[in-house]
């Protein structure tokens, strides 16, 4: 399949259409499904997605006990939006747990056909070993994209914006890059899957037995169950890993690393991305940002966290790059809340929890020639 990159034009700004959280006034036009409705209209869809022709709503199903996931009326108004035009949406996301449980953790988020009015499907199958490899750059070399997003021919990205413990910031393209690929590849394991940006090929998890309390944790929020412990030492299976690093991110006493370059990660997110985003024609990939509960967590994690700014609202565009600039650069100038995890801390809200350098993942996404940083932010009136 070839490969097709949108080149932006420097000349001129790419639209980002925003709709705050705010209501303003008793009536439905004004609540935020009714804003939606309105982004949605003003998208143009017939001009895009053809009747008849199958649309994937591409979302994350959040995880046990982490429910702050796009709610299930947003991806309604979408769904309905495009069977307004003839197409044949349906629901999708990649396995993050064992197929079955991500379904189950689906219906219990809400999200199923009877609310969402439309299919509800796993990309990669129950397994999560549904894939096709594609060439994707330097540091990753291939990829193992869901087939079903490889096969379907027009996509809207359904992104809720928050912190992540290796993204730093969490939106668009880590939804695609991430979500868009398998966890591990049918024959080549996680080395052609999501953990190969977690780790850039490293892979080995390193223990440190004298730091380690003991306390379990790894073992609990494990989503494939191959931790352990066998006489106080732990046990993993390193090639059913998938490498997404809760086991890090949870332990207490920092005893687990799986060592990785922050810059090179992001930068791999954006490789994977392209190679996702590839096999769409231009313009058959739509991108919605919740600013909306904006924790600092992933949604992939066990638990959800307070908001850490206050809800901002819905942003749309067909430039995956400038609706990321915009979705940070509107969470930036918001004041951080009290009794949050953002509470007493100064400046960029997710580098003060994450450290992370997460604007790489944008300026290579633009460098990759995926979208551009320069917008403009097109107000719902």
């Amino acid at each position: 399949m070839p490969i097709y990159v949108i080149i932006p034009n420097m000349e001129s700004k790419a639209r980002v259409y925003f709709a705050t959280a705010r209501s303003g006034k008793w009536r439905y036009d004004d609540s935020m499904p009714g804003k939606l409705e309105r982004l949605l209209n003003q998208a143009h869809l017939s001009s895009y997605f053809d009747k008849d022709e199958w649309v994937a709503v591409k979302t994350h199903f959040g995880s046990p006990g982490a429910y702050r996931v796009v709610r299930p009326v947003f991806l309604r108004t979408v769904v309905n939006a495009l069977k307004a035009i003839n197409a044949k949406p349906f629901i999708t996301d990649t396995v993050r747990i064992q197929g079955i449980d991500y379904l189950e953790v689906a219906n219990a988020n809400g999200i199923n056909h009877l609310s969402v009015g439309a299919p509800v499907v796993l990309a990669d199958g129950l397994y999560g070993r549904d894939s096709i490899l594609i060439k994707a750059g330097d540091l990753l070399n291939e990829v193992a994209v869901a087939s079903v997003i490889h096969d379907v021919t027009a996509m809207v990205v359904c992104s809720h914006v928050k912190g992540h413990i290796n993204a730093g910031y969490a939106g668009a393209i880590k939804n695609v890059a991430m979500g868009g690929i398998s966890s591990s590849h049918r024959h080549y394991g996680w080395k052609c899957g999501r953990g190969a940006m977690h780790t850039i090929g490293e892979g080995a998890m390193e223990w440190d037995g004298n730091q380690c309390e003991h306390c379990l944790q790894c073992v609990e929020v494990c989503p494939l169950e191959i931790i352990g412990f066998v006489e106080e030492k732990i046990v993993w299976n390193s090639d059913k890993c998938w490498r997404c690093g809760r086991c890090q991110r949870v332990c207490p006493a920092s005893a687990i690393n799986f060592p990785g370059d922050d810059e090179r990660f992001m930068r791999s997110m954006a490789e994977s991305a392209k190679a996702v985003l590839g096999t769409f024609s231009p313009s058959k990939v739509l991108y919605i940002n919740f600013l909306t509960e904006i924790q600092p967590e992933c949604d992939c994690m066990p638990t959800a966290d307070v908001p850490m700014v206050q809800d901002i609202g819905i942003l749309l565009s067909y430039d995956i790059v400038a609706i990321e600039r915009a979705s940070i650069d509107l969470i930036l100038k918001e004041k951080h809340l009290p009794s949050s995890a953002a509470e007493g801390l100064e400046g960029d809200v997710f580098k003060s929890i994450h450290a992370k350098p997460y604007e790489f993942q944008l300026i290579e996404a633009e460098r990759l020639g995926l979208g551009s940083s320069r917008y403009e932010l097109i107000t719902l009136s």
